[in-house]
């Protein structure tokens, strides 16, 4: 029975060979592009999700490989579009209310900003937070850091992609907050 075949029948085992033989090769293709693991991180994951749930519409005429690549590379240009859209919408509140740098408030909340977001810092694993860190203030490679850590490149990935997660969801929830004060 051929790969396709497999996965358009439901078989599990034959998914979780494409998944480890293709996870890799995908992922890399993503951060080729995008420059960014988070993004590399997600789109992947979205694409073997996506390969999965509509394993009913793959061809026998194509190889599964071409097929994956085929799903990634729609899913990046979706993921794209939506975050486009999100920090338009973002930007768009932020300048319509946003009070000018130089004014007493304006500094004021500027401050509370980058407050709030030490916090969500502290909020995370010290070594979650030792990782980002490292990578964003300090700019280290990731395989810097994981020998400098004693850990694995892939685990660092991971780190980084947890912290990025968790900072967009705090912002995402404060974006979303200051939208909900500002209408009163």
């Amino acid at each position: 029975m051929n790969t396709i075949a497999a996965l358009r029948q439901g078989n599990l085992l034959v998914f979780n060979e494409v998944y480890y033989s293709w996870h890799k090769r995908v992922y890399y293709f993503i951060l080729q592009r995008t420059r960014s693991s988070f993004i590399a991180e997600e789109v992947t994951q979205l694409t073997f999700i996506k390969c999965w749930n509509y394993r009913e519409s793959l061809t026998d005429d194509l190889d599964i490989q071409l097929q994956l690549f085929r799903i990634a590379r729609t899913t990046l240009i979706d993921f794209l579009r939506k975050e486009s859209v999100y920090k338009e919408k973002v930007i768009h509140i932020i300048d319509k209310y946003a009070l000018p740098v130089d004014d007493f408030w304006g500094k004021l909340a500027e401050k509370e900003l980058q407050a709030k977001l030490a916090n969500a810092l502290k909020e995370m694993p010290p070594v979650r937070r030792k990782v980002f860190e490292m990578s964003r203030f300090k700019g280290m490679s990731y395989q810097q850091i994981a020998h400098e850590l004693s850990l694995s490149s892939r685990t660092v990935e991971t780190h980084i992609f947890q912290a990025m997660k968790q900072i967009k969801h705090y912002l995402g929830l404060m974006v979303s907050l200051l939208a909900w004060l500002i209408r009163f």
